[in-house]
C-alpha cells in the first residue's frame, strides 16, 4: 500500500508526501490541427508522442530537483542515466491510474490541492483525464524503501470497504477501476 511509505505521525522521523502536476501539451492541439488539415498523420501522431515523453521528461525533472534541492534527502546522487531509467534512486512518483495507484477518480483530490487548472491550464474531464492531454501528475514519496508495486485483484469486500472509504457509489468506482476487479462468476454452482 502506498501508505506505507509515510513514516508514521509517532515514529520521530520527519517525512513529506508531495504532489504535483506538469504538462508539456499547451497549444498542441492546434500544432496537431494543422498538420491534420494538411493530412500530414505522421507528424500528427510524432507531435503528439513528443509532447507526452517531454511531459514525462519534465516530471522526471522535477522529481530530480526535488530529491536533490527542494527537499534535499539525496543532495549528492549523481546518477547514470541508465540508473535514473531503472529507478534506482529513492523516492517514487506514482500517479493515479497506473499500477500502484489504478482509480483515475484521485486526481481529483491532486486537482483540489493544487489547482492545476487555475496555475498551468490543465484540467479534468468528466472521466478524469488529463487535458492537454500531454499532462503528468502524481505524488512524491521521500520514504528510502518506496518502489513501485501493481496492485492484485480487488475482491467484493475491498470494494465495499474502498467505496465506503471514497463516499463513492459502487457502480462509479468499478467503472474507474473495472480491469482489477476479480471477476465472479454468477453460475458457479452454490457448495453445500
Amino acid at each position: 500500500c502506498l501508505s506505507d511509505f509515510i513514516a508514521p505521525k509517532d515514529s520521530g522521523k520527519q517525512d513529506w508526501l508531495g504532489a504535483f502536476a506538469v504538462t508539456t501539451g499547451i497549444g498542441l492541439n492546434k500544432i496537431v490541427e494543422e498538420f491534420e488539415a494538411n493530412d500530414d498523420d505522421y507528424n500528427a501522431i510524432m507531435a503528439k508522442a513528443l509532447a507526452d515523453r517531454l511531459a514525462e521528461a519534465f516530471a522526471e525533472k522535477l522529481h530530480d530537483l526535488t530529491r536533490k534541492e527542494y527537499w534535499g534527502y539525496a543532495p549528492n546522487e549523481n546518477m547514470t542515466i541508465e540508473n535514473v531509467l531503472k529507478e534506482k534512486y529513492d523516492g517514487i512518483r506514482p500517479a493515479p491510474g497506473y499500477p500502484a495507484c489504478p482509480d483515475h477518480s484521485e486526481k481529483e483530490l491532486l486537482f483540489n490541492i493544487l489547482d492545476p487548472n487555475g496555475k498551468t491550464g490543465i484540467h479534468l474531464t468528466s472521466n478524469f483525464a488529463m487535458d492537454p492531454p500531454a499532462s503528468v501528475c502524481g505524488w512524491y514519496f521521500s520514504h528510502p524503501e518506496s518502489k513501485y508495486f501493481s496492485i492484485g485483484k480487488i475482491s467484493e469486500d475491498q470494494l465495499t470497504d474502498y467505496c465506503d472509504r471514497k463516499n463513492m457509489h459502487s457502480d462509479q468506482v468499478r467503472r474507474f477501476i473495472s480491469p482489477y476487479l476479480k471477476e465472479t462468476n454468477q453460475f458457479e454452482p452454490e457448495l453445500v
